[in-house]
């Protein structure tokens, strides 16, 4: 990937911050300012790699007309974006073999509830599951979100077509942009990122990583951990 010369190198600018803590030591210092120069070279990186997918070529032409369950009946795919020209549809993994969602799923769509009001100045978002509607509802009701709007994949060809069944007929989580342009639909980009694709010793995540918590976690010592997992459930 080609780097922009116009740009201040990273250790550089990492030498003009002024940032500094009480009681910090001269070794401290020196490997903060490593760091930052390292910080600034991901946040550029996240910025090429950004600019990168915006232009990617049109991609597939959506010619099915999926159709969903919603809070207002039964939709279609072109239906999900509103007055919008791009919608995210995420794969929630709570088919209706499963008794409860997956977790991690839930952990993400509880961070980004908040946020959808922001979001849908911009894009559309649904969040798709094959359980039936009656359960999505519940399960929203009882986690507490108030923005997600959730819809059943009653027949699964949505969810057969954009990888979100395994080949077990479980579930598996999916992340696709579509656009719609001129009248037609388009699959712009998805998430292709799993166990294929891992690092030896890290979970299957994708980059950048979407989940708010792991972000967090990462600016602490203790990491991201190996041995708990998000809850559906926390004691009140």
């Amino acid at each position: 990937m080609t780097k922009n010369p116009s740009l201040v190198p990273a250790v550089e600018l990492a030498n003009r911050s002024r940032f500094r803590f009480p009681g910090e030591s001269a070794e401290y210092r020196q490997a903060r300012q490593a760091l930052l120069a390292e910080e600034i070279e991901l946040r550029r990186h996240i910025e090429q790699v950004a600019e990168l997918r915006r232009t990617l070529p049109p991609g597939p032409e959506v010619t099915k007309q999926y159709r969903f369950e919603g809070e207002r009946g039964p939709v279609t795919l072109s239906d999900l974006f509103g007055d919008k020209q791009t919608l995210v549809v995420y794969t929630y993994m709570y088919g209706p073999q499963r008794e409860q969602p997956c977790p991690m799923c839930t952990s993400l769509l509880s961070s980004w509830d908040g946020e959808v009001p922001d979001i849908e100045q911009r894009i559309a978002m649904a969040i798709v599951a094959r359980s039936p509607f009656e359960r999505l509802v519940a399960f929203k009701k009882k986690r507490g979100w108030r923005h997600l709007k959730l819809y059943s994949d009653t027949s699964g060809e949505f969810s057969r077509d954009y990888r979100a069944i395994t080949p077990e007929g479980g579930d598996d989580a999916g992340y696709h942009v579509f656009t719609r342009r001129d009248g037609k639909i388009r699959h712009f980009w998805s998430g292709e990122m799993g166990g294929e694709t891992a690092d030896p010793g890290q979970d299957p995540r994708g980059a950048p990583d979407l989940m708010p918590i792991w972000t967090i976690l990462d600016t602490t010592p203790e990491g991201r951990g190996t041995d708990w997992y998000p809850s559906l459930e926390y004691p009140k």
